[in-house]
């Protein structure tokens, strides 16, 4: 039997980003309202989490990769304080003013290669998100998006999810 899963997307929706563009710093870690309890209940529910990211300020050279990377060591260790786990964390690191790519959302090509990799069902799987890019990217995989606003609690999206599983 294939997984379920809950692919969400990280800054906005799973981390806020008031009063900054980019989040890579470990003192801008602060989660939205809702995120620490939601991917609990999901990770108890028996669905996979997954991040779906944008990190287009690696290739502006605004940050660095090992930067990334440790802010998402960080991220899920606080989650983990919390008995929440994040399964795994998939990044594109291009951005289109600087060279185009194939794995930049609106592009599925990240939710699908998840989807592969850890043999996840599309029709049991959402992806929840701030943005219109996450929304045709859930689209074209397959699955089912719920648009969020950004930095909002996302215990309605989580309430959903879990309520459609029923």
């Amino acid at each position: 039997m294939k997984n379920k899963a809950v692919f969400f997307d990280r800054d906005g929706t799973i981390n806020s980003t008031e009063g900054r563009y980019y989040v890579y710093r470990l003192d801008d870690l602060q989660f939205n309202p809702g995120v620490i309890d939601g991917i609990r209940r999901l990770n108890e529910a028996g669905y996979l989490v997954v991040v779906i990211t944008n990190q287009g300020g690696i290739a502006k050279g605004i940050y660095e990769k090992r930067h990334v990377e440790t802010f998402h060591g960080y991220m899920r260790f606080e989650l983990r304080k919390h008995g929440a786990r994040i399964d795994k964390i998939y990044y594109c690191p291009h951005h289109e003013s600087v060279a185009p790519c194939c794995c930049r959302k609106p592009s599925p090509y990240l939710i699908e290669l998840a989807m592969r990799q850890l043999d996840i069902d599309p029709a049991v799987s959402y992806m929840i998100g701030d943005s219109q890019s996450d929304m045709e990217a859930a689209r074209a995989a397959g699955v089912t998006g719920i648009r969020i606003r950004p930095n909002s609690d996302l215990t309605p999206a989580i309430d959903r999810v879990l309520g459609e599983q029923a």
